[in-house]
């Protein structure tokens, strides 16, 4: 994963960079932007019988630390469902736990409350918040119905299906109309949903959006007429 290698895109004004790691920055902030890292969701599952891999939590906080090596964000803000339900941070590793506790070390750190994680994470350092505002940009877990001039949120998981010379890519993206912009999940084990889908119905009336799309090194930006259902 290279990162980096990001596109500025314009959110109420705001310069933002969308990294292809799925994070936005904000360099006049010095601040991170992630979204739905899912954390312990393998062992979510696993408590209820779905024996997966127990690593999603371990490959997600080295993506994360990754990006944060690169950014060195004074403040970094999660955008809800960091954890896959209340109880995520207590089943942390004990070297997982030291992980994350090392990343918000010498930095602001805040969780916005998601569906997944309505209360704040025990034993971990940081601020909860239901939203944040950043000048003209409101941070938020899930997206509002209608006009919301500034809002970047999380909660839908996008992702784009497009198709190429080589055949039908299905990656997962940023969505945007310059208004507001829906991240991707960031969450090794966070599935994702079409941005056909009719949940995203209403929540860019006055233009159609653009797919920012991960790429393995870039973000590719495309049309949302070019992009097709599932």
């Amino acid at each position: 994963m290279i990162i980096g290698n990001g596109l500025e895109i314009k959110v109420a004004g705001e310069a933002c960079m969308a990294d292809p790691s799925g994070a936005l920055w904000l360099a006049p902030l010095r601040t991170l932007i992630v979204s739905d890292l899912h954390f312990e969701k393998g062992s979510s599952l696993a408590r209820r019988g779905v024996m997966i891999p127990p690593y999603d939590t371990l490959a997600t906080l080295i993506r994360l630390k990754r990006v944060i090596d690169h950014y060195d964000p004074a403040r970094v803000i999660a955008l809800g469902d960091s954890f896959h339900d209340r109880d995520g941070a207590q089943r942390l590793s004990a070297s997982d736990h030291e992980r994350l506790s090392d990343l918000q070390t010498g930095r602001e750190w805040i969780w916005i409350t998601g569906n997944h994680d309505r209360t704040p994470p025990q034993g971990l350092a940081g601020q909860s918040r239901d939203e944040f505002r950043l000048g003209a940009l409101l941070l938020r877990h899930e997206p509002q119905q209608g006009v919301s001039p500034g809002e970047i949120a999380g909660h839908l998981h996008p992702v784009a299906r497009v198709v190429t010379p080589r055949g039908s890519l299905r990656r997962r993206c940023f969505v945007s109309d310059g208004a507001r912009c829906i991240l991707p999940a960031f969450g090794a084990y966070a599935g994702g949903l079409n941005l056909r889908d009719q949940a995203f119905a209403g929540l860019f009336p006055d233009r159609s959006p653009q797919a920012h799309v991960l790429g393995r090194d870039r973000i590719y930006s495309v049309a949302h007429e070019q992009c097709y259902a599932d």
